[in-house]
């Protein structure tokens, strides 16, 4: 194809369009292996590298030169992003680049190639599987996000071969330890000196465009009582396990006022804009390896959202001031107070972009041109890389990918047509920035 393409708002859409057909029984293919590699990370440790280098073959086979380096700087880093309790032996990151002629805008494509593991919920098949049924393609780590990856793959391979020289330069990073509030991945990309001047993420996003993520808290609270040997004795037999529902109160009366929280910019519309969740509670077994007994220790795991103007440490003082508050008025917590211990830290942080961004207008225009429709502009229900990427490194950063469903749980899946959908629509925005 002449690399001399007519980029106008009517022809742009159909350009993208014809750019990407020729790979899509490919891009299924490539995201039935990825999704059959084992790529799952859990702190310290990831097992990302094996999928690095499926994706790394793919592009190599397109023309496109790609590079895996290793992530081990991360331990000699000073940033205050970096997570101390990560092993970054071994785990590589991936980097591709369509070099422009030096008179444009560059775009860097961002995603990660971590998963987090299975769970303990059976699935109806396994969960590297990959199996196809009604245009959905099943398999951890299918919508978060694989398919945004192999998405992102195809931009670059659909411009190579279409022989057409952007303007500015084209990065495509396929990058580690996302999962768990990591971003060492994204971290070591930056320390590295990649940068652009615009980044897109490939969360999965149901096709609409986030210009905006929430920061986020997340902390065991856990309370000891009770001594063991007085079970089975004519002792009183302390626990806090009933007492455990009085914390539950605590952290749903949290619950309730983050919800009248200033509420402006992407989040205005948001019902609960900034949620706290509890997401596990602990107190003894129902394992048949497990006695019966009055538990001594209980424990929940809760998570504070935020939004991103928020100044999260300063909220943070406010909610463990509330807790020792709390604590001091209960009878049973003034004696057994509960332990605080913070999951990640420093923690999680929002971003915006603004919807008039250069930016975001570009993705915007693009994305209705090759869908036939105005997406829907807003802002993510969770938090992802692109804060570290735009809050940190400056380089304004959206979030847009394929549709889906059950990311973190069992019978993940991806719509293969969004799929598609999603490189499209990144083929015109690179056309269209970089040029």
């Amino acid at each position: 194809m002449n690399a001399r393409l007519d980029q106008s708002s009517s022809a742009l859409g159909a350009t993208a369009r014809k750019l990407v057909a020729p790979f899509s029984k490919e891009l299924v293919l490539l995201l039935h292996e990825l999704v059959s590699v084992n790529t799952v990370a859990v702190p310290p440790r990831g097992n990302e590298t094996a999928g690095q280098l499926v994706l790394c073959e793919f592009l190599r086979r397109h023309g496109v030169r790609s590079e895996l380096y290793q992530t081990e700087m991360l331990h000699r880093t000073r940033s205050q992003w970096r997570r101390k309790d990560r092993d970054y032996t071994g785990r590589q990151n991936l980097i591709a680049t369509l070099a422009g002629r030096g008179r444009g805008k560059s775009l860097l494509l961002n995603g990660h190639m971590d998963t987090v593991p299975p769970g303990r919920s059976p699935w109806q098949g396994s969960p590297w599987s990959g199996k196809v049924n009604r245009g959905r393609l099943y398999g951890l780590g299918s919508f978060d996000m694989k398919g945004g990856l192999v998405a992102q793959a195809a931009v670059l391979c659909a411009l190579r071969r279409a022989g057409i020289r952007l303007n500015g330069d084209l990065m495509f990073e396929s990058v580690i330890d996302e999962e768990w509030g990591g971003g060492g991945g994204t971290l070591a990309a930056r320390l590295r000196g990649y940068t652009a001047d615009a980044c897109v993420v490939a969360e999965g996003t149901q096709l609409e465009i986030y210009r905006a993520t929430r920061g986020g808290l997340f902390a065991d609270l856990s309370v000891d009582a009770g001594d063991p040997k007085k079970y089975f004795s004519q002792s009183e037999v302390l626990s806090p396990s009933i007492a455990l529902g009085r914390l539950l109160e605590w952290v749903d009366s949290w619950a309730q006022r983050r919800k009248k929280v200033k509420n402006v910019g992407a989040y205005a519309d948001f019902a609960d804009p900034a949620p706290v969740q509890v997401l596990a509670v602990e107190a003894n077994s129902f394992d048949p390896n497990v006695p019966w007994s009055v538990p001594m220790s209980t424990a929940l795991r809760v998570y504070f959202q935020f939004l991103p103007h928020e100044d999260v440490k300063a909220e943070e003082k406010k909610i463990r001031l509330s807790l020792k508050r709390f604590c001091a008025g209960d009878p049973f917590f003034r004696l057994h107070p509960v332990h605080w211990k913070s999951l990640i830290d420093p923690p999680l942080y929002g971003h915006e972009v603004a919807k008039k961004h250069p930016w975001t207008q570009c993705l915007i225009h693009s994305a209705a041109l090759t869908l036939g429709r105005e997406p829907v502009v807003t802002a993510a229900p969770f938090p992802c890389d692109a804060s570290l990427l735009s809050r940190e490194y400056g380089i304004p950063t959206l979030v847009f990918g394929p549709c889906g469903g059950g990311a973190h749980n069992k019978d993940e899946y991806v719509e293969i047509k969004s799929v598609l959908q999603t490189a499209e629509v990144l083929v015109a925005a690179a056309l269209q920035w970089c040029s």
